[in-house]
C-alpha cells in the first residue's frame, strides 16, 4: 500500500444504530407474527421518516418467547457501505448481542427474521448462514424492483433452497403495509442507489 495523504489504508469498519432506535420498546414481548412484522415495518418506516436510510427494516426475535434480539435498517448510504442492508444489520447486531456466530446452533434458542421486504440476493444468502430457522417477509421483491431497486438473482429456487435446509419461509405477510413504506420513500424522493 502507498503512504501519504489520500492513500488507502487498513482500518476498522464500525457502524451503529441511529439514535431513534432507543425509542423502541426493547423490553416488550412480541408474541404474534403480526406484532413481529409490525415492528420490522415500523423500523423501515422510522428509517425513512428520520432520513437515516433506505426503506427496509428487519427484526430478529427469539421464536418461543417473542423476545426482541435485534433490529436492522438499511444504512448503506449513511455509512458508505453497500453491505449494510436491513437484514445484514439485524444479523450482525443479534450475533454481537448474543456473543455467537450463529442464531441457530446446537443447544441454542431458535431465532426468526421478520423483514419489511423480501431479501435481496446477498441477504437471502446471509439468511441461510445466519442460522435463523424462519424468514417472514412483507413486501415482495417485485415491489422493491418497481421502485427501482435491483434485488439481484433471487428466484423461487432460492426460497426452495432455504426450505430444503430447514428454514421456514413465509412471504407477503402484511404486504400492503410493507408496500406503504416503499411508497413513502418514493414520495420523499429517496435515493435509489443501485437502480
Amino acid at each position: 500500500m502507498q503512504d501519504g495523504p489520500g492513500a488507502p489504508r487498513a482500518g476498522t469498519v464500525q457502524f451503529g444504530y441511529p439514535d431513534w432506535v432507543d425509542e423502541l420498546d426493547w423490553s416488550a414481548s412480541y408474541p404474534s407474527d403480526r406484532e413481529r412484522m409490525a415492528l420490522a415495518i415500523h423500523v423501515a418506516f422510522k428509517n425513512v421518516e428520520r432520513g437515516t436510510g433506505g426503506p427496509f427494516g428487519s427484526a430478529i426475535f427469539q421464536a418461543e418467547t417473542g423476545r426482541l434480539v435485534s433490529v436492522g435498517m438499511n444504512l448503506v448510504v449513511r455509512n458508505h457501505n453497500s453491505t449494510l442492508h436491513g437484514e445484514m444489520v439485524a444479523f450482525q447486531m443479534a450475533q454481537s448481542a448474543l456473543g455467537t456466530h450463529t442464531l441457530g446452533g446446537e443447544g441454542q434458542d431458535v431465532h426468526e427474521l421478520f423483514t419489511s421486504c423480501e431479501p435481496c440476493a446477498m441477504c437471502l444468502g446471509a439468511t441461510l448462514w445466519s442460522g435463523v430457522r424462519r424468514l417472514v417477509c412483507a413486501a415482495s421483491g417485485e415491489d422493491a424492483r418497481a421502485l427501482g431497486f435491483d434485488e439481484g438473482p433471487v428466484f423461487e429456487e432460492s426460497y426452495a433452497y432455504l426450505r430444503d435446509r430447514g428454514v421456514l419461509v413465509e412471504r407477503e405477510v402484511m404486504r400492503a403495509e410493507g408496500q406503504a413504506v416503499l411508497a413513502r420513500y418514493r414520495d420523499l424522493g429517496g435515493l435509489i442507489y443501485n437502480g
